[in-house]
């Protein structure tokens, strides 16, 4: 019989959703079928990948929709699986990654009505008012099955809005009822929901934007995630390279601008410190940014002048949120950059304020990358973070893919690692931690030629299952390498406790319940659940061979390596 959960696969097949991550429970025996039906007969249906837990599941969706650009399905078991995606589901949200989930309901009748009524004492206990209120906060649309009729409209609507700026989650339920139902098959119609068009500058803010950045004497350009798109950092590089225009990454989730480029001034996150760059800029630029600067920390000049490019530019998600912005865009930035560098093709800025301008930032970039080598040089005590970075980059090629949930050391992997190419680096873009491991198995199977390294802290590690994670890419085919800078603990934590109270008990304590000790063996966790090459490194000369010998693994025997790097201690 030809089901509504048919249709429903094969309308994320037309839509081009490729894997579907389950984890499958009592609401799904249609789904099971459906999949089982289309195996059995070649209907052309996602493929499935089974998943131990919800977390994982997400995370790998959220990881392959990253490199692809293309949104995946997650299936989860009612509210518990869908109370189980929490942290994964933040991540995506902030993180503006477009993924479809669907969620199981409890059956509505319960006498045998319908093929699928209630037969199993658990559907009474997970039945509940307002299931899709649990994510509600944290999707762009909601939605249920309510008839076979328009399962295909439905989902291809979903997947509309998850793919349109500002992408990210959706979320679709039904009932076993309604997914056992007979179905007819329709039209293929999903190339008619297109994801909405990009906005562009409007033709007097384009005019004021121009003229700002041509009176602009030492203009600077800010951003978090423009590189997503790639065609974004092509116009950027060519806007920044004729006004002598400095590019700033703050807490960025993406390649945004090359590292090799003199113009580039780094990355900041949490570091307690004024921004140099920014606070010398006479023009800041905002493109694609959640949090520009941190004012109490760092922020631009009284008098610079401030303009905004986002396409979300009033964060709706974000109570509270504003900067001083003369002028403030709704607008893609490939597409408003391209607007800006056609308006300069027609009528070049003067030379003279771009040669001087790209003198300064040429100086400070300079100064940067000096004193990051010195720090990458060979500790002589126990390993660096800096010096473990500098030994991968030597050893990685420029199509590899990294993960940065390094936490504490987000900002060193960018500064150490150097990368240049768009989507060479992804962090989750959300906060909550254990997102690479199953984010690597998505990546991987979204780009199986790349080499995939995720670097991780040792909290963040165990919070991404690594049990199912290595069972994943061990069953999965989907090898790469894992990094855990060990320091024992969780040291975001104490440092913000620090940065409070600086002088406070917490400061003296010994113990303030954030350490790991003795910590638990991570390497051998994954070499237990997925055959994975486990090392443990303790001194700087360990290093080098560890990592030579990790990436061979992953790449000559095809399977995950996982090296635990013992740092100093938190």
């Amino acid at each position: 019989m030809y089901t509504a959960s048919t249709a429903f696969l094969e309308a994320l097949d037309e839509a081009g959703v490729s894997c579907i991550f389950a984890n499958f429970g009592s609401d799904h025996p249609a789904l099971v079928e459906a999949l089982a039906e289309a195996r059995a007969t070649g209907r052309k249906v996602p493929a499935l990948y089974t998943c131990p837990n919800e977390m994982v599941a997400l995370s790998a969706a959220h990881g392959h929709a990253q490199a692809s650009g293309q949104a995946q399905a997650v299936v989860v078991h009612v509210e518990c699986g869908t109370q189980a995606l929490a942290g994964a589901m933040h991540n995506a949200a902030k993180g503006r990654v477009p993924v479809l989930i669907f969620a199981g309901l409890s059956p509505f009748t319960q006498e045998g009505e319908a093929r699928g009524s209630r037969n199993e004492f658990i559907q009474w206990i997970q039945d509940v008012f307002d299931q899709p209120g649990i994510v509600r906060g944290y999707v762009k649309y909601e939605n249920q099955f309510r008839s076979p009729g328009n399962i295909r409209q439905i989902t291809w609507r979903a997947l509309q809005f998850a793919h349109s700026d500002p992408q990210g989650p959706v979320y679709l339920t039904g009932a076993r009822e309604v997914m056992e139902a007979e179905a007819t098959e329709t039209a293929r119609r999903a190339a008619e929901f297109r994801p909405i068009a990009p906005c562009a500058l409007p033709p007097d803010g384009l005019d004021a934007l121009v003229g700002a950045l041509r009176a602009a004497r030492r203009p600077l350009a800010v951003t978090s995630f423009l590189g997503r798109n790639p065609a974004a950092v092509g116009e950027l590089v060519r806007l920044a390279q004729r006004l002598g225009m400095g590019v700033l990454e703050s807490v960025p989730n993406r390649v945004n601008f090359p590292a090799g480029d003199p113009l580039y001034q780094g990355n900041q996150w949490n570091q307690p410190r004024q921004n140099e760059a920014l606070a010398g800029a006479d023009l800041v630029l905002v493109l694609d940014s959640d949090v520009p600067w941190i004012p109490s920390v760092s922020r631009p000049a009284e008098d610079a002048a401030i303009y905004h490019i986002d396409i979300d530019p009033l964060k709706q998600q974000m109570p509270l949120w504003y900067i001083a912005a003369r002028g403030v865009f709704r607008a893609d930035a490939a597409t408003a950059l391209g607007q800006i560098n056609r308006a300069f093709d027609a009528t070049p800025p003067d030379p003279g304020p771009a040669a001087a301008s790209r003198a300064h930032y040429t100086r400070l970039h300079a100064a940067r990358v000096a004193a990051l080598a010195e720090r990458e040089a060979c500790p002589t005590g126990e390993i660096t973070v800096e010096y473990l970075l500098a030994c991968l980059r030597d050893r990685i090629d420029a199509q590899t893919i990294v993960l940065n949930e390094a936490i504490s050391s987000y900002h060193s992997v960018i500064d150490h690692l150097r990368l240049d190419r768009p989507g060479a680096m992804y962090t989750s873009g959300g906060g909550s931690l254990g997102w690479h491991g199953g984010a690597a198995i998505g990546v991987k199977l979204a780009l199986p030629e790349a080499d995939v390294v995720a670097i991780t802290g040792d909290g963040s590690y165990m919070f991404s299952v690594p049990s199912s994670v290595h069972w994943m890419a061990r069953h999965y085919r989907t090898p790469f390498l894992t990094v855990v800078l060990n320091n024992r603990g969780w040291k975001s934590p104490k440092l913000s406790a620090l940065a409070v109270h600086p002088q406070g008990h917490a400061s003296r304590a010994n113990e303030i319940g954030v350490s790991f000790d003795p910590p638990p063996d991570y390497a051998a966790i994954a070499a237990a659940a997925g055959g994975a090459h486990a090392r443990t490194l303790r001194r700087p000369e360990e290093v080098a061979p560890a990592l030579a010998e990790a990436l061979a693994v992953v790449r000559e025997d095809k399977r995950c390596a996982v090296l635990d790097v013992w740092l100093a201690h938190l």
